[in-house]
């Protein structure tokens, strides 16, 4: 069987200027998950990252520990939503404030229900379909150009893999809405390609965020 490393991005820089960076936890979170998978000894044969810039500048970190040869192709089909559209348009135009990540959130959570149950009809630039059958797609074409035995690591985003993992358990709503919330900055989610299909075998794994590296253990 072939396996697909879904990697998430570092921690980015909450409540700043530009969220799309990372912070300097997020550079430290993408040292220790390349030394994760450099001890792993993984031998991969696609790489894949999104054109965000949190998810390009972990793809970096990560592969500079991999060594050479290592690289990742670009596909904005591995971005996230657009989390700013959504809360514009399903949750008032909330802003990201850092005395109070919580009560983002939880803008943030209602937000993306309010997105899903929009369907296709809903007002933001990319629909929850949209979204759902972009990271789908993404993901169906990695897996095509995977051989026997071959692995890959891809560098995106919380949303698309909970959504992704998701949609391989039956409901990829479920998979946004609610894996979504736990995904773990550079957290490490596990798929199996056969002739059964895909599986997902292990999701968000951060046993390298425990014991002295516990400090780099974040959600946002």
């Amino acid at each position: 069987m072939g396996a697909i490393h879904l990697i998430r991005h570092g921690q980015a820089s909450f409540g700043a200027a530009d969220y799309d960076q990372l912070s300097s936890t997020g550079i430290e979170q993408g040292a220790v998950v390349g030394a994760e998978l450099l001890r792993r000894k993984i031998r991969f044969t696609e790489g894949r990252t999104g054109s965000m810039a949190r998810q390009r500048a972990t793809a970096e970190i990560v592969l500079d520990w991999l060594g050479a040869g290592a690289t990742a192709k670009e596909d904005p089909r591995w971005n996230e939503y657009d989390h700013v559209d959504i809360v514009a348009r399903h949750g008032g135009g909330a802003l990201q404030d850092v005395n109070d990540p919580r009560g983002y959130q939880e803008v943030l959570d209602a937000s993306l229900a309010a997105w899903v149950r929009a369907g296709d009809d809903g007002p933001c630039a990319e629909t929850w379909p949209q979204f759902a059958e972009r990271v789908c797609g993404a993901l169906a074409d990695l897996v095509a150009v995977l051989r026997k035995g071959e692995s890959a690591v891809v560098f995106t985003s919380g949303g698309v893999i909970g959504t992704l993992a998701g949609h391989l358990l039956g409901d990829p709503a479920m998979g946004l809405l609610q894996l979504n919330r736990v995904t773990v900055n550079c957290g490490i989610t596990k798929l199996v390609t056969g002739r059964g299909g895909v599986t997902l075998v292990s999701f968000n794994e951060h046993a390298h965020f425990e014991g002295r590296a516990a400090r780099l253990l974040t959600y946002r």
